[in-house]
C-alpha cells in the first residue's frame, strides 16, 4: 500500500514537473514580429530629416524623369532619321541615346546607394533606436513575448498577423511623443 502511493507520489511529481518544463517550453516560444520600415515612416514622417529626404528623393527622381523623357525624344528623333534615309544623323543621335543612357544608369546607381546610405542614417539614429527598443522591450515583456523578429528580414517565411505589434509599437510611440 505504502509502496504503490510512493509511486502514485512519484508519478503526480513527475506530471507536475512535465507541466512547468512544458509551461516554460511553451513562453520560450512565444515571439512577435516588427515591421520597422512602416514604424519610421509612420512615426518620423514630420520630422525635418525625413521631409529633407522625401525631398531630395523627389529631386532625383524629377531629375530621373527628365533624363528619361530626353532618351525617348532622342530615339524619336532617330527613328524619323532612319526612315528619312539620314544616315549620319541616324548615326549621331544612335551614339547620343547611347551616352545618355549609360549616364542615366550610372546616376541612378549612385543617386539610389546615395539616398539608400541616407535613409539608413536615418533610421540608425540613437534617437530613433532607443526609442524604438525601448518600446519594443516594454510591449514584449508587458505582454509575454520572450523575441521580436524585425518582419523585413529574409529569415522570415511565415508569420501569423496576430503577432505583428507594429500597430501597438507605433500607437506606443505616438502617445509618449504628445501626438
Amino acid at each position: 500500500m505504502m509502496g504503490s502511493m510512493i509511486k502514485r507520489g512519484t508519478l503526480i511529481g513527475f506530471l507536475f514537473v512535465l507541466l512547468v518544463f512544458s509551461a516554460e517550453a511553451q513562453q520560450l516560444t512565444r515571439f512577435a514580429v516588427v515591421d520597422l520600415a512602416k514604424v519610421y515612416s509612420s512615426f518620423f514622417r514630420d520630422s525635418r530629416a525625413v521631409r529633407e529626404w522625401e525631398e531630395r528623393s523627389a529631386r532625383i527622381q524629377a531629375d530621373l524623369d527628365r533624363m528619361k523623357a530626353e532618351i525617348l525624344s532622342l530615339q524619336s528623333a532617330q527613328l524619323d532619321a532612319t526612315a528619312n534615309g539620314e544616315e549620319a544623323r541616324s548615326l549621331r543621335l544612335e551614339n547620343e541615346i547611347y551616352r545618355k543612357s549609360e549616364y542615366l544608369k550610372e546616376y541612378f546607381r549612385i543617386k539610389t546607394a546615395e539616398l539608400n546610405d541616407q535613409k539608413t542614417k536615418l533610421a540608425q539614429s540613437g534617437t530613433f533606436l532607443d526609442q524604438i527598443y525601448t518600446e519594443i522591450r516594454f510591449i514584449a515583456e508587458s505582454e509575454g513575448y520572450s523575441m521580436v523578429l524585425n518582419k523585413e528580414n529574409t529569415g522570415i517565411l511565415w508569420y501569423s498577423p496576430t503577432v505583428d505589434i507594429t500597430e501597438k509599437l507605433i500607437n506606443n510611440l505616438l502617445a509618449k511623443a504628445g501626438r
